[in-house]
């Protein structure tokens, strides 16, 4: 990791005007410490703890949410309600603004306020323990100011200091399965009623997402071809069919349901560009892709899941569910006619 002293880091920030993500990835360091150099200069530390944070945030009224992992990011507007706290996991359960919160993973935060041509933009950003974005709440036009203000009162730490210190970011775990234990995961995998116990059985099983799937074979799970993410995005849009797509990292996941309305491919950049919904996928990141079958007593809730070359989860696409106005038959014809994986259909 390169050495920049704060004052160093925000001479470049003031130069370079470009994202924050790529500008910290060329510098080598984290981003979060592109954030913390500014504390004092536009930047106030700020308490991290979801179940103190996101009630202020509800009274900002409509923003913006944003989720990232290094190959996607999902931007939602909305309010954040119905907020349930918790130690290990919390959420929002909103039409608009749906979150999956791990609350040890929030460990840096800031309030933000920067200048910009438009006038100043404001934010919440958020950071595990190396300094990587957990997650982003940018105020709109119609946000409440007043409200804005008494976060940054309320929540601001009394270690105000423009550096900090970061571990080591924890490197991916690469697929983890055994072939002795292949029969038990088909087994309880095909007893399933809920698709919450899928993580409680490969933990049993010693095995992580992408290492079962590997080694579950039909019916269970069919691996796609990497075209199969860029043709999904496609039919969902082309067909209106109502989707849940889930975006996240190890401390938040964000939760589109609904259409896709307009896509706009970019170079290798896939992107939804709706207006209350914005996704950016780097199509070129996506190495695995799997359809995946797991039975709950609702019926099959199938998916379309894609990994990045080190076994990290991009993305998950269900089909919204019928009583949210889903159509599971027309979203199975649509799994069922993704390209599969060449090695697989021959």
């Amino acid at each position: 990791m390169t050495d920049h002293s704060p004052a160093e880091l925000r001479r470049i920030l003031a130069e370079d005007g470009g994202r924050p993500f790529d500008l910290a990835e060329r510098l080598g360091v984290p981003e979060a410490a592109l954030v913390a150099a500014r504390v004092g200069h536009g930047a106030t530390r700020i308490d991290a703890l979801p179940g103190r944070l996101i009630p202020q945030v509800q009274a900002l009224g409509e923003v913006m949410a944003l989720t990232r992992n290094r190959s996607c990011v999902i931007e939602k507007v909305g309010t954040y309600n119905d907020f349930h706290d918790g130690e290990h996991a919390a959420m929002t359960v909103d039409p608009e603004i749906d979150l999956r919160i791990f609350p040890r993973h929030w460990v840096h935060a800031f309030a933000v306020e920067q200048q910009a041509e438009s006038g100043i933009r404001r934010s919440v950003q958020v950071f595990d323990a190396a300094g990587d974005a957990v997650h982003k709440i940018h105020l709109r036009e119609g946000s409440d100011l007043a409200a804005w203000e008494a976060l940054c009162r309320d929540l601001a730490l009394a270690d105000q200091s423009d550096t900090a210190r970061f571990e080591p970011r924890t490197p991916v775990e690469p697929p983890r399965a055994g072939a002795e234990r292949a029969d038990a995961l088909r087994r309880e995998w095909a007893d399933m009623t809920d698709t919450h116990q899928f993580n409680i059985l490969i933990r049993r099983l010693k095995m992580n997402r992408l290492g079962a799937y590997r080694i579950a074979g039909a019916p269970l799970v069919r691996p796609l071809a990497v075209e199969a993410v860029p043709a999904l995005l496609e039919r969902v849009h082309a067909d209106g069919v109502g989707v849940m797509f889930f975006v996240g990292n190890m401390g938040c996941i964000e939760i589109h349901s609904g259409k896709i309305h307009s896509l706009r491919p970019m170079g290798p950049w896939l992107n939804v560009m709706d207006p209350r919904f914005n996704l950016h996928l780097r199509g070129d990141h996506v190495t695995e892709v799997w359809a995946v079958d797991k039975p709950t007593k609702r019926g099959p809730a199938i998916s379309v899941e894609a990994f990045d070359a080190e076994g990290a989860l991009i993305f998950q696409c269900f089909g919204l569910r019928p009583e949210k106005g889903g159509n599971a038959e027309q979203w199975a014809a649509l799994v069922a006619g993704l390209p599969a994986l060449a090695e697989a259909a021959e």
